[in-house]
């Protein structure tokens, strides 16, 4: 069948301006080659390194800002296209979040475990990311939970948060440091 592409930001979140990130395209295949697209356009070639192809940001500007996407080529055939990941840069104003996790860092198949981003600021609402997944989870309210009531291997992972207020003007923080969830 046709392999299945995946892309992702390393790491997850809005970047600051000057900041930098790295777009990572991954399919299961190592034969072929990807293209990265942003805003529909093709802008590079990327070559793979086993199953995986890296694109990086570096000294972000506004100019940097869209959608980028991968396919994955073998010779002239396109046998698979990724979603699309938004790259956004932004000037960091709000204070950074501190991340915590309960129980803890490392938890028995079939737990509770609860995600917690805490910042100071009254109005702010956060993300919580998990490298390695496109979309974010959105966490609504100052000191907003995430819950997963029965954790299972596919939790595992790096998880961070980054807040943002939302009045006329968003305004940003930078991105919390980074969480590893283990899961016996």
């Amino acid at each position: 069948g046709a392999p299945t592409i995946s892309i992702f930001l390393k790491p997850p979140g809005v970047i600051p301006l000057g900041g930098s990130t790295t777009v990572c395209c991954v399919c299961q295949r190592d034969n072929g080659h990807f293209v990265l697209y942003k805003g529909g356009r093709q802008i590079r070639t990327l070559e793979l390194r086993g199953s995986r192809a890296e694109f990086s940001i570096s000294n972000a500007t506004k100019k940097d800002e869209g959608g980028y996407s991968c396919h994955y080529m073998d010779g002239g055939t396109v046998l698979a296209r990724s979603e699309t990941v938004e790259v956004r840069v932004e000037e960091f104003r709000l204070p950074r979040p501190v991340l915590s996790v309960l129980p803890g860092c490392e938890v028995a198949a079939g737990a509770y475990v609860a995600f917690r981003c805490t910042i100071a600021h009254a109005n702010a609402a956060c993300f919580l990311y998990l490298e390695g997944q496109v979309q974010a989870t959105w966490l609504p309210k100052e000191q907003a939970d995430f819950n997963i009531s029965r954790v299972h291997k596919g939790d595992e992972g790096r998880y961070s948060c980054q807040c943002f207020t939302g009045s006329a003007l968003l305004e940003w923080s930078a991105v919390s440091k980074t969480l590893d969830l283990v899961v016996r």
